[in-house]
C-alpha cells in the first residue's frame, strides 16, 4: 500500500498527482472538443449578424461590453482564483465567505452602473436600446456571480468535463435567440435578450451539475489568507482589463461606434484560434499548475507541452486567417463593409502571435504563488498600450491603433526570458518549431494565392493546401510523436477514471 505522502503531492489536496496528469489531459481534450463545437455555432451564427447588423451595432455591443468587463472585476477581488490556488482543501466557511464579499461587490457595480448610465449613454451616444442593453449586461453579471463557487468546486477536482454542458447549452441559447431576433430586424435588442437568457440558462445548468446550497458566513481568517493570493492576482486581472476593455472606452471616443466596430471585427476574427485552443488549455492548466507546485520536473514538462499544443494550433491558424480573409470578404457580398478590416487583422494577429506564447507563462507564474512577477508585466503592457495605440489611433485611425496592439505584443519576449529563470521550459521545442512551420505554411500560401482567382473554390485549395504542408513540416522538426500524442489523448477521454 502506498503511503500517503507518495500518493498525493500534499496530504490535504484532494486529488493525486497522477490524477491531476491525466484529468488536465482530459480536461483539455474535453475543452478543445467543447470550444470547437461552440466556435462552429458561433462562426456560423457570426455569419448572420455579419449581414444582418452594421457597424454600429457591433460598435455599441463591443463599448458596452467594455464598460462591464471594467466594472466586473471590482465583483471577485480575485477570491474565486485564490480558493483554486489554494493548497488545501476550502471549507464551508472559505466558500461563503467568499460568496458573500461577491454578492456585496456585485451589488454594488449593479447600482454604479444605473448611477452612470445618462453619463456613458451622453458620452457614447448611445439610444434607448443601448442603454437598456448596459442594463441587461449589468444583470447578467449578477447571475454569473452566483454561478462562481459551484464552478470554483469543479475546478479544484479538473471536472472540466462538467463545465462543458452549461457552457454549450449557454452559448446555443445565446446565439440561437441572437440570431433570430437579428434577422427579425431588432438590433441592438437583439443582444439585450440573448445575453438575459444565456445568464439565467447558466445558472440552472451549473447548479444542476454541482449543487451547492448559496449561503453566507464572514470569516477573517479567511479573507486574510485568500487575500494574500486573491487581491494581487486580481490587480493583475483588472490591469488586464483596464489595458483591453479600458482602451476600448477610449477608442470609442476616438474612432467612434463604427470605428471601434471595424476593430472588433478584426479581433473577433483574429482572435478565434486563441478562443479555440489557448483559452482552454489555460483553464485547465492553471488549476493543474497549481497542484504540481512541489512537482519541478513534472511542472517543467506540462509547460513545455502546453505551450506547444497552443502554439501548434494557434500559429498556423492565425496565419491562415490572415491569408484567407481577403478572399472571402471579396466572394461574399454582403461582408464588402468590413474591407477596412482587413489590414488590422494583419496586425492583431502579430499581437496574438505572442500572446499565444506568453499568457501561458503568466498563467504558470501565478499558479506557483509569483504574483509580483505577473503585476509588474501587466503594469509594463498596460501602460505600452496606453502610450502605443490611442496615439497611432489618432494619427492613423483603425489601423493606426492596430499597429500599436501589435507593437506591444513584441515586448512578450520579456515575459518569456523572465519565466525561464523559475521553470526551465524548452524554448526550441515549444515555439520556435511551431513558428517555423507557420512561416513555411504561410510563404507557400502566398505564392498560390498569386495565381489563383478569388472563389470559395480558391479558399478550399488554400486551406486543404497548407494543413498538408504544416503537417509536413511538423512532421520533419518533431518526429511521429504528433500521433502518439493524438493517440494518448483519445486514450485519455475514454478511461474510466
Amino acid at each position: 500500500m502506498k503511503d500517503v505522502t507518495e500518493e498525493h503531492l500534499d496530504p490535504t489536496t484532494e486529488i493525486s498527482i497522477e490524477n491531476v496528469k491525466e484529468r488536465s489531459v482530459r480536461g483539455v481534450v474535453f475543452l478543445t472538443g467543447r470550444t470547437f463545437l461552440l466556435q462552429i455555432i458561433s462562426l456560423v451564427a457570426q455569419l448572420f449578424l455579419f449581414a444582418y447588423l452594421g457597424k454600429y451595432e457591433f460598435g455599441v455591443f463591443a463599448i458596452v461590453s467594455a464598460i462591464i468587463n471594467f466594472l466586473v472585476y471590482f465583483s471577485d477581488i480575485g477570491l474565486a482564483a485564490a480558493l483554486i490556488q489554494k493548497k488545501e482543501k476550502p471549507t464551508d466557511a472559505d466558500l461563503k465567505t467568499t460568496f458573500l464579499v461577491q454578492q456585496f461587490l456585485v451589488m454594488t457595480i449593479i447600482g454604479v452602473v444605473i448611477a452612470l448610465t445618462p453619463f456613458f449613454s451622453q458620452r457614447y451616444s448611445l439610444n434607448t436600446d443601448g442603454q437598456i442593453l448596459l442594463y441587461a449586461l449589468a444583470g447578467s453579471l449578477f447571475l454569473s456571480s452566483l454561478k462562481s463557487i459551484p464552478s470554483v468546486l469543479l475546478e479544484r477536482k479538473l471536472e472540466f468535463i462538467k463545465l462543458v454542458f452549461p457552457q454549450i447549452l449557454e452559448q446555443v441559447v445565446y446565439n440561437v435567440i441572437l440570431v433570430i431576433l437579428a434577422m427579425k430586424g431588432f438590433g441592438l435588442a437583439s443582444f439585450t435578450f440573448a445575453v438575459i437568457a444565456r445568464g439565467v440558462i447558466g445558472v440552472v445548468a451549473i447548479y444542476t451539475l454541482q449543487p451547492w446550497i448559496p449561503g453566507f458566513a464572514f470569516s477573517r481568517k479567511t479573507l486574510s489568507g485568500l487575500f494574500k493570493f486573491g487581491i494581487p492576482y486580481q490587480i493583475n486581472t483588472f490591469l488586464a482589463t483596464f489595458k483591453d476593455d479600458g482602451i476600448t472606452l477610449i477608442l470609442g471616443s476616438i474612432l467612434g461606434p463604427s470605428g471601434v466596430g471595424i476593430l472588433s471585427f478584426a479581433q473577433k476574427i483574429a482572435r478565434l484560434p486563441l478562443t479555440f485552443f489557448m483559452d482552454t488549455v489555460t483553464r485547465v492548466t492553471f488549476p493543474a499548475f497549481s497542484r504540481m507546485q512541489d512537482a519541478k520536473e513534472d511542472l517543467r514538462r506540462s509547460v513545455t507541452r502546453s505551450i506547444f499544443f497552443i502554439c501548434l494550433l494557434v500559429f498556423p491558424s492565425l496565419v491562415g486567417i490572415c491569408i484567407l480573409a481577403p478572399i472571402l470578404v471579396n466572394v461574399v457580398p454582403r461582408y464588402n463593409q468590413w474591407v477596412p478590416a482587413l489590414v488590422p487583422i494583419v496586425f492583431i494577429s502579430i499581437n496574438f502571435v505572442f500572446a499565444a506564447a506568453t499568457t501561458q507563462l503568466t498563467n504558470l507564474l501565478n499558479a506557483i504563488g509569483k504574483i509580483k512577477i505577473t503585476f509588474y508585466l501587466m503594469i509594463m503592457w498596460t501602460a505600452l498600450t496606453w502610450a502605443f495605440v490611442p496615439f497611432l489611433a489618432l494619427k492613423f485611425g483603425v489601423v493606426g491603433a492596430s499597429i500599436g496592439y501589435s507593437l506591444v505584443g513584441t515586448s512578450s519576449v520579456i515575459a518569456i526570458i523572465i519565466a525561464k529563470r523559475y521553470v526551465d521550459f524548452s524554448i526550441t521545442d515549444s515555439i520556435m518549431k511551431p513558428l517555423i512551420g507557420s512561416v513555411v505554411m504561410g510563404a507557400v500560401l502566398l505564392i498560390m494565392r498569386r495565381y489563383l482567382p478569388v472563389s470559395i473554390v480558391s479558399m478550399e485549395i488554400l486551406a486543404v493546401s497548407g494543413l498538408v504542408i504544416y503537417i509536413v513540416s511538423m512532421v520533419s522538426m518533431v518526429g511521429l510523436s504528433l500521433i502518439e500524442d493524438a493517440k494518448k489523448s483519445f486514450k485519455t477521454i475514454f478511461s474510466k477514471n
